[in-house]
């Protein structure tokens, strides 16, 4: 065998992501209070970087066809563009050049009586050298992740999800829900039954206890998690006021039990916590901030902008640039004023860029779900991430990076982007597919609906269902009765006997 040398020339594709690729699109996923850390970052390790401290201009008027010419500003914020919604109207230029990739007060005497304690943790976004992802996998959950993680995964109907959602922004740094429901059920647009409804799915998940309106119903759901609270019990929660006084003969009273089954029920009341998300990161207690505000117009049309409050606003100093770049005395020098130059402009210019993508996104999700914020959250529309992608010309990836992390505030309360997205059923007669919730909703009518000697199977279901145009699986159906807590038509049938 002969070894020769030969040169060989090859042509191969491959995707290289420079360092301001990498920037923009750790920009796009970060909330606005990352991102305001990050820039503060920035500015501090840049000398060609400061804050815009120029009075905010009056952007009433300003639509983002202000930013056709795709040219950032010579200042990057929160308030650069705003859009008026209307539907049929035309969607942002391609010019704009967004970034895509393409590919329990009540009891505090109780509280004192009884030896409680509770632990908390936090965490910092801090720079250590670590990627995005490495940092945020590191650190601890807050009591809201950890409850939107549950969420995700133990509430399949959408708009449960939307209520759940709205619930867990309005708890307490203990974990307590702070709200009246009936004023809750009327900004979503929903019956206050369905909004109870949630509320119970939601005081089942972990840590026992949230979701309490007061310290007894806290009580009574760790004691039910642990198949305790009986009707001893139940009187023992409902006369926390007594414990406090230390009336124990008054309580063995109301409760008939006798003085060491008394002490046994108070040993097992000091095992609980009052305080259930306290154990948790306490940003829970921090408003969230929308990035988005839209509101009403009188013509019935919706303008959307930025919060101008939410994004930090900077400018490149270009005089400072030019009059140091005259005493540069070497290529070093030069070099690093040029690097931090290019550095500070990519730097406004993704601010500009992340501020158009997110306004383009969120003008298509009101585009698409009208209808809910119209009429209420019955009227859902199925949405996925392929349909804002291909309406506004980007990739899914990115239009998901923009949804994480990203809150409207609406006429019908705050919520994050991501919740508008919901799944579709396939219609029989080839017409627009049918939202999951109008199917749920169907399925709960037919039986909410049935009589003791036609009770619905859910084979009987599925036809009826296919008679209205939809086309289900019967899986489909009993998954869809079982995350409603509907039993079986046996059970039901049995229940409603019982009944007669």
């Amino acid at each position: 065998m002969t070894i020769n040398q030969r040169l060989d020339l090859r042509q191969s594709q491959s995707l290289v992501m420079t360092p301001q690729l990498q920037q923009a699109i750790k920009l796009l996923q970060l909330s606005n209070q990352e991102l305001s850390e990050y820039v503060e970052r920035e500015i501090e390790q840049n000398p060609l970087l400061e804050r815009d401290d120029r009075p905010e201009p009056d952007v009433s008027e300003r639509t983002i066809d202000t930013f056709a010419d795709g040219a950032p500003p010579a200042s990057a914020s929160a308030s650069d563009a705003s859009v008026e919604v209307a539907l049929g109207s035309a969607m942002p230029g391609a010019g704009d050049s967004p970034v895509d990739t393409s590919d329990a007060n009540l009891y505090e005497s109780a509280e004192d009586y009884l030896p409680w304690r509770s632990t908390s943790g936090g965490s910092d976004f801090d720079e250590d050298g670590r990627s995005f992802e490495e940092t945020t996998a590191a650190k601890a959950p807050t009591l809201r992740e950890h409850l939107f993680d549950q969420l995700s995964v133990d509430i399949e109907d959408p708009v449960d999800r939307l209520i759940g959602s709205h619930l867990i922004d309005l708890l307490d740094e203990s974990g307590y829900l702070v709200g009246d429901l009936d004023e809750i059920a009327g900004q979503l647009g929903c019956a206050p039954e369905r909004v109870m409804g949630a509320l119970e799915l939601m005081q089942r998940f972990d840590p026992a206890g949230v979701f309490a309106r007061s310290l007894g119903e806290c009580l009574a759901l760790q004691l039910a998690e642990r198949g305790r609270l009986d009707p001893a019990m139940q009187v023992l929660i409902d006369r926390l006021d007594l414990l406090a006084k230390r009336d124990l003969n008054q309580l063995m009273k109301l409760c008939q039990v006798d003085a060491a089954d008394m002490k046994e029920m108070i040993a097992e009341i000091k095992t609980l916590n009052p305080k259930p998300g306290s154990a948790f990161d306490q940003s829970i207690v921090q408003a969230v901030v929308p990035d988005i505000v839209m509101r009403p117009q009188p013509d019935g049309d919706w303008v959307i902008e930025l919060n101008s409050e939410t994004l930090p606003k900077v400018l490149v100093n270009t005089r400072y640039y030019a009059r140091i770049t005259k005493d540069a005395k070497n290529k070093e020098e030069k070099d690093y004023l040029s690097e931090h130059y290019q550095a500070a402009n990519w730097l406004v210019k993704s601010l500009h860029q992340r501020a158009t993508t997110i306004l383009k996104v969120a003008s298509e999700i009101i585009r698409q779900q009208d209808a809910f914020f119209r009429r209420g959250v019955q009227h859902l529309r199925p949405l996925i991430l392929r349909d804002i992608a291909d309406a506004i010309s980007m990739h899914e990836s990115t239009v998901s990076r923009v949804t994480t992390n990203k809150h409207m505030a609406t006429p019908r309360g705050l919520f994050e982007l991501k919740y508008f997205f919901t799944a579709s059923i396939q219609s029989s007669s080839g017409g627009e597919a049918h939202s999951a919730e109008a199917v749920r909703s169907r399925i709960k009518t037919l039986i909410d609906a049935e009589k003791l000697d036609d009770v619905l199977s859910d084979d009987k279901l599925v036809e009826l269902l296919r008679s209205d145009g939809v086309v289900i699986a019967r899986r489909t159906v009993a998954k869809y009765r079982e995350a409603m807590k509907i039993p079986s038509s046996v059970q039901r049938r049995r229940d409603k006997a019982m009944q007669m």
